[in-house]
């Protein structure tokens, strides 16, 4: 059943007035940033980049309120939140379902979709497992 659920919101169309959220820890470290920053430039190149933007839960800038208030002044009234943890520990059960909900309160305009985890997505599993398994042979 998540599975599903996490195949089905992939695949929805992509409306005019969405954007793709990358949700990310967040450091003070600029190294730490690094891989979110080019993951997100990546997708901006291939996507446009008016389509993609990157958030951070905390310890750096963006945040998601931010990314929500730039929205809002580009007519983008439709965020798509993925999450860049690998599981569904405290933050992504509490900590980020709670931002969410701030922002909905300050942007009622704004639809904000809660994706699952990176994580959790099949492919990604698939891959750790892979990657484990070629280590595990060495």
């Amino acid at each position: 059943m998540r599975i599903e659920r996490a195949l089905v919101s992939e695949r929805r169309s992509n409306l005019p007035d969405s954007r793709l959220v990358i949700f990310a820890h967040g450091s003070a470290d600029s190294r730490w940033r690094l891989p979110f920053e080019e993951l997100t430039a990546s997708l901006s190149e291939r996507h446009g980049a008016d389509k993609v933007r990157l958030a951070y839960m905390e310890f750096a800038h963006p945040s998601l309120a931010d990314i929500a208030w730039e929205a809002t002044r580009d007519g983008k009234f439709h965020l798509r939140v993925l999450p860049l943890f690998l599981s569904a520990g405290g933050h992504v059960a509490e900590d980020i379902p709670r931002q969410v909900a701030a922002v909905r309160m300050s942007f009622p305009q704004v639809k904000i979709e809660l994706l699952q985890p990176i994580g959790e997505h099949p492919r990604v599993k698939e891959l750790f497992r892979e990657i484990a398994f070629t280590y595990a042979r060495d």
